[in-house]
Formats: structure tokens, sequence, C-alpha cells
């Protein structure tokens, strides 16, 4: 397959992010582009964020994530441990989360520490989530091999005559993260490629330092 995507171009035109209007908090700035997103996008899936980890064989992976809740302290996903990701934050915590809204020609990347969240606010998390939802985590081992999608389907059922009029109970394998940011930038696209990035650093005194960088 040739295929040239040289002539592939689009020109960003929807907004620009400038240092001296932005707050001291990165979390407030989040807030703000989240929920503008949210509003202005409702065909977006504002909370889909992207989770890179460093895996046992060196390779940095990413994938798609739900981002469930956000608070000054960071941010919370939830997963299977035994994962590829929850195996892989468990030997290294630094991880990378990005959000990329093309409606609004944005982009936030995140760096942060990745750290398991209270039992108890797992086990609130998962009791709120639909039953077929609940089955799954016990259905699945994420990331292992399977012969065939026929395997899953009949573990499922088999768990739906299982639980049957009964509360189904959180895996111990199955739980939240919060990542706890150290650095986020802020993207925001211009004409020319000449994009505005206002980058957020934390110091050692708990404050942000911000700056402008080059597109």
């Amino acid at each position: 397959m040739d295929t040239d995507l040289s002539n592939y171009r689009k020109s960003y035109e929807k907004g620009e992010l400038l240092k001296k209007n932005v707050p001291e908090n990165p979390m407030e700035l989040f807030q703000k582009w989240f929920h503008e997103i949210d509003h202005f996008f409702p065909e977006i899936e504002s909370n889909a964020m992207n989770i890179a980890t460093i895996g046992a064989d060196g390779y940095p992976k990413s994938r798609v994530v739900l981002l469930k809740k956000f608070t000054f302290e960071g941010f919370i996903f939830y997963t299977n441990y035994n994962s590829e990701k929850g195996r892989a934050i468990k030997v290294n915590p630094k991880v990378c989360l990005s959000f990329f809204w093309n409606g609004a020609e944005r982009q936030i990347i995140i760096k942060g520490n990745a750290e398991k969240i209270e039992e108890n606010l797992s086990d609130g998390y998962f009791e709120s989530r639909p039953r077929g939802s609940q089955l799954g985590a016990l259905a699945s081992n994420q990331s292992e091999p399977i012969a065939n999608r026929a395997i899953l389907e009949t573990k499922l059922k088999s768990l739906e005559a299982s639980f049957e009029g009964k509360e189904i109970p959180r895996p111990n394998n199955w739980g939240g993260y919060i990542v706890k940011p150290v650095e986020f930038e802020f993207w925001q696209g211009r004409a020319n490629r000449l994009h505005d990035r206002i980058q957020y650093k934390l110091e050692g005194n708990h404050s942000w330092v911000i700056s402008r960088l080059s597109p």
C-alpha cells in the first residue's frame, strides 16, 4: 500500500491561548476546557483520554480509557489491575495522559504518577455501573490471550445465571487509579502552524511554573 498523505492539511483557526489569560492552577484551565467541550460539542466523548505506560518490554504503549472523575488532586479512571496497563503501572507508575478535542482544535498532555485509589471508592463506583459492565469485569481476564469470543460469551451467560437476583461483588483485581499530575501542556491550534502551547510544571514547593512553548 502506497498512500500519500502529504496533502492532508487543515488550518486551525478556532481559538487562542495566551499566557496572560491563563489561571495559576492548571486544573482550573482543564476544568474550563472540559466543560466547554462537554457543552459545545456534545457529539464528542469528552472524557475519552489516552493513557501511555511503559511496559515490561521497555516499549511505551498507549490506549484510550474513560476519565471518570477529576479533582484538584488528579484524574481517576478504572481498569483491571492485572491488565497490561495495570502491570505496567505497578512497575513504573509514571504515565502520560492526553486529550484531543478535534472540534475545538485543542489538546492537553498531562504527565503524572498513577496510584490505586482507596478500595471503598472503587467499591462505590463499581456499584454504580450497569450490571452488564459489572459482569463483564468478572468475565474478562483483560489482556490475556483467548481462543475465541464464544468463550467470553459463554462465561458471561454463566455469570448472569449465577448472579441472577444477587448483588455482584467488585473483583479484587479491578478498581481505580488516580493520576497525580506533575506537568500539563495545553495546546490550542492556530493558523500557519503557529500553535499556542502553554506548559505548567510542578515545583518542589507545590507551585506551578507557567511557560509558553514554541509550536
